[in-house]
């Protein structure tokens, strides 16, 4: 039989614990940045659902909740799902530049407000904005870091499944999405990743994996801070 391996003796564990606290202090820490996540879909595509998931799972990321003028689904709460107000606020919201992106959507108003965007970023936070392709394409013009991520349905038949199955709408509200989201699907190359919703963990880990992996560029590094992190001078290094 092998020789069992000794128990440590006290002094060993007390060596062992500072060398670990001593290995903490020197760890890479680096600035954390906060990254604009935005998340476009046709309706239907399951972007609401995901993107409760991934909320839940990815440390450090909240909602940017938007404005609506159209009214609650079943199970929506204002002030969580949307803020939902009418027409006549949203009007008022808008010309008071309140919204960083306004459009119509399916007969109703949707908006963004600069607020929501700016406080999370703003403390390091990063931020999760669902958003309609209009409007993605707004906001990247004024977030060009922005990561932009469609989501997709397994293919346009289970779409139209997924929207029958709502039963909230009309056949022809039905035939009006079904149309609108053949047209937004014609915007995919505008988009930094897409992501396939067949399978709805699958989907989630995809997303986080997109998010981890934005947080490992380089190019988001805050050069001077990180080459102080690392004792390296600026003067005379070579791109590797």
């Amino acid at each position: 039989m092998p020789a069992s391996i000794p128990d440590l003796t006290q002094d060993q564990t007390q060596d062992r614990a500072q060398d670990q606290t001593a290995d903490e202090g020197q760890r890479f820490h680096f600035p954390r940045q906060g990254i604009l996540f935005i998340l476009s879909a046709p309706s239907g595509a399951g972007k609401t659902t995901l993107a409760a998931r991934l909320l839940g799972q990815v440390p450090h990321l909240s909602k940017s909740i938007s404005y609506t003028t159209r009214p609650p689904r079943t199970g929506e709460i204002s002030g969580q799902d949307y803020h939902f107000v009418t027409e006549a606020e949203f009007i008022r919201l808008r010309d008071a530049d309140a919204f960083a992106e306004w459009a119509e959507v399916h007969d109703a108003w949707y908006g963004t407000a600069h607020a929501s965007l700016t406080e999370g970023l703003g403390r390091g936070e990063d931020v999760l904005l669902n958003i309609d392709v209009q409007g993605a394409q707004r906001i990247k013009a004024f977030y060009p870091h922005a990561v932009t991520i469609f989501i997709l349905p397994p293919s346009w038949p289970e779409l139209e499944n997924r929207l029958c199955g709502r039963g909230t709408d009309p056949a022809d509200t039905i035939a009006k999405r079904l149309k609108r989201a053949r047209a937004e699907a014609s915007q995919l190359f505008a988009y930094d990743y897409y992501v396939v919703n067949e399978l709805r963990e699958q989907a989630v880990a995809e997303l986080r994996a997109i998010t981890i992996a934005e947080h490992a560029r380089v190019a988001r590094l805050p050069q001077a801070e990180t080459r102080q992190t690392l004792l390296i001078e600026a003067v005379g290094q070579k791109r590797l």
